[in-house]
Order: C-alpha cells, then structure tokens, then sequence
C-alpha cells in the first residue's frame, strides 16, 4: 500500500473508532477472512482452492442506530462501499465485500424491545438471532411463525433483506407477509420508520421497497413482527403419488379449495430416492408428499380430512402419520453437515416460483436442461415443491456435480453456466429469478431480464436514494 492510501486509510480507521470505539472495530487479516465468504458456493469453492477472496476494509460493530447512521454518512464522504451483514446464512453472495470498503455486522442490534400480547407483534432489533427471538416468544405461548432453515445463524434484518420463506410460510406467510413495521437506515444516513400499520390507503406502499433490497435502499435496525398463538394440535402424515402430475394437483386443489394447510412438501422422484432415503430411511419410489394442519384440533382434524380425501382422489397412499411426524422433526437435517451437499461437490439451488398452470411444464423443462445440457459432468438434477400459495408454488430445485474441474476458475466457469441454463429456462417458462433466497451477487445480472421495460425505472428509483452507490453494490443487479 503506498503511504498516501496508508495514511488515508488509518485516518478513515480513527474516524470509525470515534464512532463505535477501539473494541468494535477491525482491520486484521484472519477477520477479514471470516468475513469473505457467506453460504454461497463460490467463495466458498474459491477458499477451498486456495484462492485470494475479496475482503471488507474495516469490519464494524455498531451498537446502535445513531452508529449505523454515522457510519452511513461517513462511507458517503470517503466513497466508501458499505455491506450490511446478519448471520452470514445467505447462498448468493448477498453479503460479500467486493469492493472493499466497510462492512457492518449487525448482530449487536440483538434487544427485543416489546412483546406486545394484545397486538400479537413483536419489535425488536434487527440484529438479533432468529432462534433466540423465537425462544422467547415460546416462553410466552407465542411463535413468530417463520421456521427457515437458516433459523439458527439468521438475523431479524436478514429474514427481511431476501424476502425470506419458512417452512410453513403456506399457512402462516413468508417474512415480508408478517412484517409490521421497521426502521431503516438510508444510503445518506437519514433514520425513518414505516407507519405502525402494514396495509392502508394512505398513499404509495414505500414500505415494499425495502424488503427484498438486500441492503441496496438501506439497513434494517428495528422491526416489528406479527407473531401467533402457538397452535393447540400439529397433524402430521406423509402420503406417496406415482406421478409428480397428480402430486402437484393435489397441492392445487388443496390450496384453491382453502383448506389452509401449514405445509406441503412434495418430493420429485429424484428426491424421494435421494434425500428421503438417506435421510429419513424410507426406500420409496415415487413423489413423497408430507402435508400438515395445525391450530385448533377440531378444525385441522377436518382440514385434515378434507385434505386426504383429494388425495385418495388422485391415487395417492397414505403412509401415516409417523413418516410426516419423523420429517418434522428432521426437517433441518438436509440444510446442516454432515447430511448438506458440501464440497468437493459443486451444487445450487436454482429455485424459483410460477403459477399452477405452469409449474408442472417448468420443472420437467429445468431437468432437461440441466441433465442433457450437462451430460458429459454427470449433472443430477432433483427438486421438491414447497412454500404454496392460492395461485401456485415454489419449486425448490437443484443442480448436483459429484466430480466437479479442480481449477478454481474452470469450477466457477462450470458453475455459472449451469446457473445460467437453470435461470434462462426458468424465465422462459413463467418462472421468476428467485422466490425466497434473493438474488444477490449470484443472480444479479438476470434482474434486467426478468423485468423488462421496468429495470430502468428501477434503476432510477436506486440512483435517487442511493447517488453515490455505496449501498451493498454489485448485488440484485446494482452496479458501483
């Protein structure tokens, strides 16, 4: 470093020092490494090999809000990037410092403010851990009713930054469809808070703009969530279709006829061979499907019922209600070492969203794709369907190469071209970029594609809150 950026550098450190204090700041190498790779593939194949990650500058502790906003400010001054970071849980890059600049790990913004019984919400700050918010809530007979796999390391703010999906978000919502209200910090360092409502009149809905920005319009530091009684009975049971068709129907009638089920989960063929097998021990063929109802005991026993007699329609087995009470239970088993997919193996999760009238057709086209394209690596291609809405499903798909290239960048080459396959076919069969993960650095150059003649306004809407573009850049299609 020459001595002008040297000097440059450490007089930028001392400001920051002024604003969090000595203890909440760092500079040194081996934290600049903990910090240069989320959950995505790539930072991470790219560590494995031995290669150079990009690293933040400074990493910050901040404490409060009024520390968040100085800091803001100050990034605006010096042109400095500035990538918010929660747990580190996300897959697509979102949190990577690829410009350098300053991180901010949130995770000291970890106080639950009120737990408000008689609205049933819950204000608390961004920074706090998903699981340890939801025990809380537990002691008091509530549940936030957002169950992500990444519970255990995923922050407040980081439900919200990707729009995030839980497992039985087919009842209950994804985390934007439970957010009350929150409080933002802006690109210029400006603090404001949504109205205390979510659904009104009163004008335009800015509130939308933040969720899903993954940190590009701002930084969460509180929100307010709507939380639920805990439900008096869970019904549980697993049932077996010979087709993915059938299986996929049933889904739809069950959702359209608004039995309001808490989950549907249902296994391509792929998977049910794969994944069920290995990690819950049945060897079945088939689409598996676990579906359960929750609430009062009366009303789930005959959602229930109503249920199973559309799936007894189309063909399906029931297998009872020990195979759908032992998914439960291990529902995380497939997202956490040893059962993940983990390196040497390159993989990805290509998941998307469409409507019932072209979810079907999509996915049988996406394993096309991915197998015949990709032939010659042995490319797997398995899928489930899951998070339901009235007006279609989430398919949650994957690419699976057991021998992928050695060199880095042939790996990352390979890589990219599968997710490109994935993505474009996604898109010319209804599909969206992304229904729950987000799009982040991975996925950020489809954005222009997916919304046409509206990115530019998109883009204008970007430069308007954030002109110097120092908010989380590169990331959901945003440049430096």
């Amino acid at each position: 470093m020459a001595q002008s950026a040297a000097f440059t550098s450490e007089m930028i450190r001392s400001e920051l020092e002024e604003i969090v204090g000595q203890a909440y700041i760092s500079t040194t190498e081996t934290d600049k490494l903990i910090y240069s790779t989320d959950w995505a593939w790539m930072p991470q194949m790219w560590l494995d090999r031995g290669e150079r990650l990009a690293t933040p500058d400074y990493i910050l502790h901040p404490g409060t809000k009024e520390e968040i906003s100085a800091i803001v400010k100050l990034a605006n001054r010096f042109r400095l990037p500035v990538v918010p970071w929660g747990g580190g849980s996300g897959t697509q890059g979102g949190a990577l410092s690829i410009y350098g600049g300053i991180l901010i790990d949130t995770k000291r913004l970890d106080k639950i403010i009120e737990i408000n019984e008689k609205a049933l919400t819950v204000t608390a700050q961004a920074g706090i851990n998903g699981s340890q918010l939801e025990w809380a809530l537990n002691e008091k007979g509530l549940s936030l009713m957002h169950y992500p796999a990444s519970a255990n390391c995923a922050t407040l703010g980081g439900y919200l930054a990707p729009r995030g999906s839980g497992t039985i978000s087919t009842k209950y919502g994804k985390a934007e469809d439970l957010v009350m209200r929150f409080e933002v910090v802006l690109p210029n360092g400006d603090i404001i808070r949504t109205p205390h409502v979510p659904n009104h009149a009163s004008g335009p809905d800015y509130m939308r703009l933040f969720l899903g920005s993954e940190g590009v319009f701002g930084i969460f530091t509180e929100v307010t969530m709507q939380v639920d009684y805990q439900p008096e009975a869970r019904l549980l049971r697993a049932v077996l279709f010979e087709s993915v068709a059938n299986a996929v129907e049933a889904g739809r009638r069950i959702m359209t006829r608004r039995l309001d089920p808490m989950v549907i989960r249902m296994y391509d063929p792929g998977s049910t061979a794969s994944q069920v097998k290995q990690f819950l021990g049945y060897e079945l063929e088939g689409a598996y499907m676990v579906i359960g109802w929750d609430g009062d005991p009366d009303i789930a026993a005959l959602q229930e019922q109503k249920g199973m007699e559309i799936c007894t329609e189309l063909g399906a087995r029931d297998l009872g209600r020990e195979p759908g009470e032992h998914w439960w239970e291990h529902r995380y088993d497939f997202y956490y070492p040893p059962k993940s997919l983990k390196l040497p193996w390159m993989y990805g999760t290509t998941e998307t969203v469409t409507t019932y009238d072209r979810l079907e057709t999509l996915y049988y086209a996406k394993k096309k794709a991915i197998e015949e394209t990709y032939k010659d690596h042995n490319a797997k291609y398995i899928g489930h369907f899951s998070h339901w809405f009235h007006w279609g499903a989430s398919l949650y798909d994957r690419f699976i190469v057991e021998e992928p290239p050695e060199n880095a960048q042939e790996a990352l080459r390979l890589h990219n071209r599968i997710w490109n396959t994935a993505i474009t076919t996604s898109l010319e069969h209804g599909g969206m970029v992304n229904e729950h993960h987000g799009v982040g650095l991975k996925l950020g150059r489809y954005m222009p594609r997916q919304y046409g003649e509206a990115w530019p306004f998109l883009q204008t809407l970007k430069k308007a809150i954030d002109p110097n573009g120092i908010m989380n850049p590169g990331k959901v299609g945003f440049g430096f």
